[in-house]
């Protein structure tokens, strides 16, 4: 599937092809910060981080989904690393 996301390491939009499947895909469907993060997915060595809204996914560069433990609050703060500025 193409996906568009925003990748703050260049300031820019990107759009690749990926499939999101249980096997690279986290999903925080039930949890309580869904409003917050809804998905992470490992991609070629980095980390797409997805909310529930209609803004763009982000890319975190160096970083897996089992280096940060599947831990949303982990999550949480890289995107807000990668966001805020």
């Amino acid at each position: 599937m193409e996906q568009t996301f925003y990748n703050p390491q260049k300031v820019r939009l990107e759009t690749i092809n990926i499939d999101f499947t249980d096997e690279n895909t986290t999903w925080f469907d039930d949890h309580e910060k869904i409003e917050d993060i809804y998905m992470v997915t490992d991609f070629e060595g980095g980390l797409i981080i997805s909310d529930s809204n209609y803004d763009y996914p982000i890319l975190v560069y160096d970083i897996s989904r089992s280096d940060i433990n599947n831990d949303i609050k982990k999550v949480l703060d890289l995107k807000k690393t990668y966001t805020e500025t």
